[in-house]
């Protein structure tokens, strides 16, 4: 009877430890970052870049899972639809802005549905021209479009991405017509602007710059509000254009609903892990911008992204591909 007793209440007690046990290995379950990019893009070399410090900044493994397809939606929509336990984040980008107005619906809300962290970094684009392009500057760019409506034309590297919008804002302001010409990704739009068969492009930075710095395509202006440093002879669209700015964003989000205790943990971590000189070095690299910023500073940027994109996106009745 003794015995039969002793058992009894030893499995008694590792039944109550069970759900104990479980929650303590749940908390020490891998951090998803969730990229809606394939790997080996911008996007996930942000993801990747921000993990490994991430996680020693946190003590947890911290792991980026890919999951691309329909403009970053696929991987939002999944985070957004996730506990807010902070076991799931998104690397996400500028089309999380531009895609709340390109797309007719959406299964989640934009701003509603996560928790801004921090901005991790920001990357401006290049406005690019095949060196035979008879325009040398900004100006005389604008002035050969007008004189020739419909005979100039922009490769596209994606539809509806950032670096498409940055042409559509450019024609928006500066009163011309660039025919579209797109393509399936930035390497083979890229290549026919080398080979002369495209004239000109918008390309981010990380993508275009040693082409520039080679002479193999002719820069005209910058996206960023002011020049770059790595470009400083180069004037910012703005100068010619007032108003004009168009940058791609990497920003890590949680979902709705998350505590603020918790979010102000992993914005903490995150602004930590960004402001390192590994992290900031490898960002630099990348032709990007390391940021860092808070989580209320980040949400209104958002917020902001999302009225100043749709704007854009109505003028150029862009629909998503």
């Amino acid at each position: 009877m003794k015995l039969a007793s002793f058992a009894t209440r030893r499995a008694l007690l590792l039944a109550a430890a069970l759900p104990l046990l479980a929650r303590a290995q749940g908390m020490q379950a891998p951090v998803r970052i969730l990229v809606g990019a394939p790997a080996g893009g911008t996007t996930d070399t942000m993801a990747r870049t921000l993990a490994v410090e991430l996680g020693r900044v946190l003590g947890r493994t911290v792991v980026v899972d890919n999951k691309p397809g329909a403009g970053g939606n696929i991987a939002a929509d999944l985070v957004a639809k996730a506990a807010p336990d902070g076991n799931t984040l998104l690397m996400s980008f500028t089309s999380h802005a531009i895609n709340a107005s390109l797309f007719p619906s959406l299964p989640f809300d934009p701003e509603r549905d996560f928790t801004p962290l921090t901005m991790v970094s920001t990357s401006p684009a290049l406005l690019v021209a095949h060196p035979s392009l008879p325009a040398a500057n900004l100006r005389e760019l604008i002035a050969l479009a007008k004189a020739k409506p419909g005979k100039l034309n922009f490769a596209i590297g994606a539809m509806g991405s950032s670096v498409h919008l940055a042409g559509e804002a450019f024609k928006m302001l500066s009163g011309t017509y660039i025919v579209n010409i797109p393509y399936k990704g930035t390497a083979p739009a890229i290549q026919d602007v080398l080979a002369g068969q495209v004239e000109l492009m918008f390309a981010n930075v990380g993508n275009a710059q040693a082409q520039v710095r080679a002479g193999k395509l002719k820069l005209l202006g910058v996206t960023s509000p002011q020049r770059l440093p790595a470009f400083p002879d180069t004037p910012a669209i703005a100068e010619v254009l007032p108003g004009y700015q168009s940058s791609a964003w990497f920003g890590l989000f949680g979902p709705g609903r998350m505590a603020p205790d918790l979010a102000k943990r992993l914005s903490d971590a995150a602004r930590q892990a960004v402001a390192t000189p590994e992290v900031r070095k490898r960002i630099e690299f990348e032709g990007a911008t390391p940021v860092g910023n808070a989580p209320d500073e980040f949400a209104r940027f958002v917020h902001e992204e999302i009225v100043r994109w749709a704007k854009v996106v109505k003028y150029s009745g862009a629909r998503p591909e």
